[in-house]
């Protein structure tokens, strides 16, 4: 992560790359030749979904050692280990209370606005094998499962496996034993420091390669599926990006202004990042872009270590209001009258499956999968209605969790007294002192 000295150095860096070198230019291209080749050539751009998935791949397989790096160092930094339960136990306050209102709107909308009303389908008619490979993935994301599966095999098996949450417990155990060793441990702590430089290096080396997996991502979705094939889901498609961006704007632009900050100018300093989320459709590519942003911006780095790592699977905005909103979008397709005491039950069981899915594949059609499962009022079969379109609804799931995330990581900074506000706002108001770290490998190449 980035030290004092070299923020200083970057905030004097030349800062004027030619176009064509900038990381979201690269990427929005990237974004409109893969929707033009699936829109066009869709066969071919079928054949370029590899390109997505591997870059994917790749991103994936340095997050585990970005976040164990960052929580191991950030909590042995801390002196007073009580301070890592206290910013862990905001954190938690903070998902919760969002979440719920996450899913409390999805639900105010669905039943206000209907999508679903009119359609009159029997539930007979559905075919249930399409959905069964994400039923049985949601046996996995119950709370037991959850609660077993963080739990990992050995103490590295975290950095091999992947699993987020796994790897934050593993790193939060290591951090707080480096921290309680005290001076005995330096060497270890020091060598950990040392490590971090190396492998934000190969974060930047892989954002180079970030337009291509835009670019397949993009291709493969638009070819397979076509603009077209909203059809009469394009209601339900609509409001949902209508609703998130209303959360983003308005509950979160007012979370944001009670702390001080734009949520219009966060959006603009993470642009190259939720670029890169829209092109993949996963939160999870930008997130080491994530936490070395935010640490620049002057939250504190034991913050970033914790809140981020822990939001990706316990604040998920986005995927929360997608949970209320299509349950009850498939209940009135199905002509299935749901009572006040139905929608409070789901919307229960939704607040203990979305935390239950953390680090599963696909989390949010698959934590639906695992709330109407429990909730009998509506068959999971339903779910072959939205199978088509849940892939236009990606996109938006995790743009909405990212910004979430940004925005929680600012507000347990400044609720912990571990924000630099000045640094913020100057960081804010003029985003080119930051530097990704793409960036800086391409000026250090020339």
């Amino acid at each position: 992560m980035l030290t004092a000295e070299e923020l200083e150095a970057s905030a004097h860096a030349p800062r004027h790359l030619p176009w064509y070198k900038v990381l979201y230019v690269q990427v929005l291209i990237a974004i409109v030749l893969g929707i033009l080749l699936g829109q066009f050539w869709p066969s071919l751009g079928e054949q370029m979904k590899p390109l997505g998935d591997a870059f994917i791949k790749l991103v994936k397989m340095i997050i585990a050692p970005v976040i164990f790096l960052t929580v191991v160092t950030g909590i042995a930094g801390m002196s007073n280990m009580r301070a890592v339960g206290r910013v862990a136990g905001k954190a938690m306050a903070y998902f919760l209370t969002f979440s719920t209102l996450a899913l409390i709107i999805g639900m105010i909308v669905a039943n206000t606005l209907q999508p679903g009303h009119g359609m009159h389908i029997d539930p007979a008619s559905l075919d249930a094998s399409k959905v069964t490979t994400y039923v049985n993935k949601a046996h996995d994301s119950t709370i037991t499962g959850f609660l077993m599966n963080i739990i990992p095999e050995t103490l590295v098996s975290p950095l091999v496996g992947g699993d987020i949450l796994q790897v934050l417990f593993i790193a939060i155990l290591f951090g707080v034993s480096l921290a309680m060793v005290g001076d005995r441990g330096a060497p270890v702590f020091n060598l950990l420091n040392a490590l971090a430089v190396p492998v934000f290096k190969v974060v930047a080396i892989l954002m180079r390669f970030a337009p291509i997996g835009a670019f397949g991502a993009m291709a493969f979705t638009i070819g397979k599926y076509g603009i077209h094939s909203i059809g009469n889901l394009a209601y339900l498609v609509a409001t949902f990006y209508v609703t998130s961006l209303l959360f983003v704007l308005v509950v979160l632009g007012a979370v944001a202004r009670a702390c001080g900050f734009s949520i219009l100018k966060l959006i603009r300093y993470l642009k190259d990042e939720l670029l890169l989320v829209l092109g993949t459709s996963s939160s999870e590519s930008a997130l080491p872009n994530l936490m070395h942003k935010m640490e620049a911006a002057g939250c504190g780095k034991p913050v970033v270590g914790l809140v981020i790592p822990m939001g990706y699977s316990f604040n998920l905005d986005g995927t929360n209001i997608y949970m209320t909103l299509a349950a009850l979008f498939i209940a009135q397709a199905l002509d299935i009258q749901l009572t006040l005491t139905h929608q409070i039950v789901l919307l229960l069981v939704a607040m203990l499956s979305s935390k239950g899915a953390a680090g599963v594949t696909g989390a949010g059609f698959i934590t639906l999968a695992a709330t109407l499962a429990v909730v009998p009022e509506v068959p999971v079969a339903g779910m072959a209605l939205i199978l088509g379109v849940d892939r236009f609804m990606s996109e938006c799931r995790s743009l909405t969790n990212f910004v979430g995330n940004a925005v929680a990581t600012v507000v347990v900074s400044k609720w912990d007294k571990q924000l630099d506000t000045a640094r913020l706002n100057e960081v804010l108001n003029n985003p080119g002192l930051v530097r990704e770290p793409a960036l800086q490998a391409a000026s250090a190449a020339d």
